[in-house]
């Protein structure tokens, strides 16, 4: 195995049981999640590559360098003084990249084109149905706040699919929306390197 997606391994571990209950990864699998999307990623590649070019035009080395910036924006505002305008950055950056801008060109395309049963498809599944996707509606249409004590996010999205129901007020605590957002990063940052050969 590749030591990155053994980073990956490791960090998703930690929220073990999430993946198992809630994502519902089987149990034999979660010490090794980003490993295995790399190992399904791999028996797929061509096909993969093909259908994320054709969703958009922006080459895959590319997406990978805009995560990797994003990542070393993170890393230098953790190691600066936390100041409530760095934190308020940060959260904002984090949620626009990991639920905005990998849904259409990468997780969508993982979802469709991955077999039933693989970690890659659970994985893409989770981050493409409620409760993330109500979440990420509300970041991308701006119906979204920190929450009295900012220990979460309080957002507006509609229960149902038609645009005509009545938004719903809903929070995600940190504690969750901290594994929501690790597992589309461990996701996008697997398949990108995967498929860049990096």
């Amino acid at each position: 195995m590749n030591m990155p997606f053994q980073n990956f391994d490791a960090q998703l571990f930690q929220f073990r049981d999430k993946l198992e209950t809630i994502v519902k990864i089987p149990s034999g699998n979660v010490d090794c999640v980003a490993s295995k999307i790399a190992n399904e990623i791999e028996n797929n590649k061509g096909v993969l590559r093909d259908k994320i070019m054709l969703a958009s035009p922006i080459p895959l080395e590319t997406r990978l360098e805009e995560l990797n910036s994003f990542q070393t924006m993170m890393d230098t505002f953790n190691n600066l003084k936390p100041l409530p305008e760095i934190i308020r950055t940060q959260v904002i950056t984090q949620n626009y990249i990991c639920f905005v801008y990998l849904k259409d060109t990468l997780f969508d395309v993982l979802r469709k084109n991955s077999e039933k049963g693989s970690v890659t498809k659970i994985c893409t599944n989770f981050l493409l149905e409620n409760p993330v996707r109500s979440f990420r509606n509300a970041i991308a249409h701006g119906n979204w706040k920190f929450n009295q004590d900012y220990t979460g996010i309080e957002f507006w999205a509609r229960k149902g699919g038609n645009s005509g129901d009545p938004l719903t007020k809903f929070l995600v605590l940190q504690s969750e929306l901290g594994f929501w957002q690790m597992l589309a990063r461990a996701v996008a940052y697997t398949a990108y390197l995967k498929l860049t050969g990096k």
